[in-house]
């Protein structure tokens, strides 16, 4: 049996089970009105499929703690729209789909470490790091005295991502990319 966590223990980033499914909490506030009797208002993501909810629990209801084991794996190819990842203790293997990569799939490049997700045993997600270094592959010459303030041009990453960067990016640079936002942040020497 699922073990139960009581209302008080929600925190940020909990997994929580509802209805067989795995959930995430997003945002919870624990609210006391003047009248009546406690509640707390939450915001949470479904790990499978993506969709949020926002549901209302009593102060005092529990829920199931979802079976959810976080391993950090090395990413290693794409073979048919399947990417392999490997246990960097065991050697063990296993694969995701493009649909349960998400948007994450934007910043892999090979042998860049990443948390798979595990729901019951069966691989459901992954989560890269807050930011990752990959070089340019293709973007329009950056001409010298290109510093308009703000202007920027789409560059291919080694990912195949495409991300705005300013004009002074020339191919074969390396970026980091914000993986929250998919954002360019700096130039990295390297």
């Amino acid at each position: 049996m699922a073990e139960m966590i009581d209302t008080s223990e929600f925190r940020n980033g909990l997994k929580i089970e509802i209805d067989g499914e795995p959930f995430e909490i997003v945002y919870f506030q624990h609210v006391k009105p003047g009248k009546g009797s406690a509640f707390v208002r939450t915001k949470i993501k479904s790990l499978t499929s993506g969709r949020t909810l926002e549901p209302t629990f009593r102060s005092g209801d529990k829920v199931a703690k979802a079976d959810v084991e976080e391993r950090e794996m090395q990413y290693l190819y794409e073979q048919a729209g399947e990417y392999h990842f490997m246990d960097a203790k065991s050697y063990e293997q296993t694969y995701l789909s493009k649909e349960q990569l998400g948007s994450a799939g934007n910043y892999l490049k090979e042998n860049i470490s990443a948390y798979i997700l595990f729901y019951n045993g069966q691989p459901i997600g992954v989560s890269v790091p807050n930011a990752v270094d990959l070089k340019v592959i293709k973007c329009d010459p950056g001409m010298k005295g290109d510093t308009v303030t703000g202007a920027q041009k789409p560059a291919t990453l080694e990912s195949g991502y495409v991300v705005s960067v300013p004009l002074f990016i020339n191919e074969g640079d390396v970026l980091r990319i914000d993986t929250r936002t998919g954002e360019y942040i700096t130039r990295v020497n390297a």
